[in-house]
Formats: C-alpha cells, structure tokens, sequence
C-alpha cells in the first residue's frame, strides 16, 4: 500500500496491491480523477480529458 497527494487539494490518495500504472483513482476530497503515473514511489497527474469523438 502506498501514499501520495492530491495535486489538486493535497488529499491523501492511497493505492492498494492491485493498483497499476494508467489506472484512474478519483480524489477522496475533491472529486478530481488522478491517473497514476508511476507506481514506486505513488506519483498521480490530473487524468487527461477525453475529448467526445463526434465520429468526424
């Protein structure tokens, strides 16, 4: 288990065992989804928006 801070609020985010690189995890305090971006040690980065693909 792992422990890193929110780059939004600086909320603790915290990983388990099955957590993995790409993974989104939302903000406990903010809301704001995280992607992790690297696993050791825990570093999260604002996932990136999708954008809506209107089939063009």
């Amino acid at each position: 288990m792992a422990t890193t801070s929110c780059p939004e609020c600086g909320a603790d985010i915290t990983s388990d065992d099955s957590t993995v690189q790409g993974e989104i995890l939302p903000c406990p305090e903010c809301g704001v989804e995280l992607e992790v971006t690297a696993l050791d040690p825990l570093t999260v980065a604002p996932a990136p928006e999708e954008e809506e693909d209107w089939g063009e």
